[in-house]
């Protein structure tokens, strides 16, 4: 295997379903599928269930008690739990074009991290896609999109298959090349030298901080946010909170500041 993919979830399971699809029907299985799940109950473990005998790649399901919100804990769980020199990081309500992999890997390079993006779905449409959707991949036909529900904007031009146009629009997009939780990738070397996520963080910015320490120890960014797609599923947030995300801009201007390389709570906590 030449890479471990990383997805958070928790208690969307009929989210995780469609995102496994995705990633069952990949161009390459050249890698392993981590799941790091930050608590989710019974529903979750028979969807994980259902698939891990006939998976096409190795499928892990790492898995804590509900104790509120514990991105980055279950996170540092999974890098500890993956068995491969490169980690990609994606979200269990994203599902990932068939290229998916391939192209993080394709686009890998030592003394990077690469920023990936997404493209988000309304709730109809999000509830609407089947798995002959994905497996026949018309979720990334930009046409058929449309017509099933996802409002026209020149955001839908993620979608388009030409590398050349994806290479051009990474190349002038003004968007930052951040660490994004949900599309982003880089070497699990470097994650531990900067000792994981921050356990401290909650909801908001959590990822992006991670990012900040990875540029704080000398890495660059590469952006491929047209390159390697996936597209969001729409789901509530009832974890997403102003006490929660004000603390986290606070911790981030600190590192910021700081130019903080290791988190002082982050995978040094987690039990061996």
């Amino acid at each position: 295997m030449r890479a471990s993919v990383i997805i958070t979830t928790y208690n969307e399971p009929e989210w995780l379903r469609k995102v496994l699809i995705g990633y069952s029907v990949q161009d390459t299985l050249d890698f392993e599928l981590i799941i790091a799940d930050d608590g989710s109950g019974e529903d979750t473990r028979a969807v994980v269930e259902e698939f891990k005998g006939s998976y096409p790649v190795p499928l892990t399901h790492v898995w804590h008690p509900d104790e509120g919100y514990q991105k980055c804990v279950i996170l540092n769980k999974g890098i500890l739990a993956s068995n491969t020199e490169y980690l990609i990081f994606s979200d269990g309500d994203c599902i990932p074009r068939q290229d998916f992999v391939s192209t993080h890997l394709r686009l890998a390079e030592r003394g990077y991290f690469l920023s990936g993006g997404l493209l988000r779905l309304p709730m109809e449409l999000s509830q609407k896609i089947t798995k002959d959707d994905i497996v026949s991949q018309r979720i990334f036909d930009r046409e058929w999109m449309e017509q099933n529900g996802l409002p026209k904007s020149f955001k839908n031009s993620k979608l388009s298959k030409s590398k050349a146009y994806s290479s051009l629009m990474n190349a002038v997009t003004p968007t930052k090349a951040s660490w994004n939780g949900h599309n982003s990738s880089g070497w699990k070397a470097d994650a531990l030298a900067v000792n994981g996520f921050n356990h401290d963080m909650h909801y908001g910015g959590q990822d992006r901080e991670f990012g900040e320490r990875l540029v704080n120890y000398g890495l660059k960014s590469k952006q491929i946010r047209y390159s390697a797609i996936c597209v969001h599923l729409e789901h509530h947030r009832a974890y997403k909170t102003q006490t929660s995300i004000s603390k986290n801009k606070g911790i981030r201007s600190e590192t910021r500041k700081t130019k903080a390389i290791q988190t002082p709570n982050g995978i040094n906590k987690l039990p061996t």
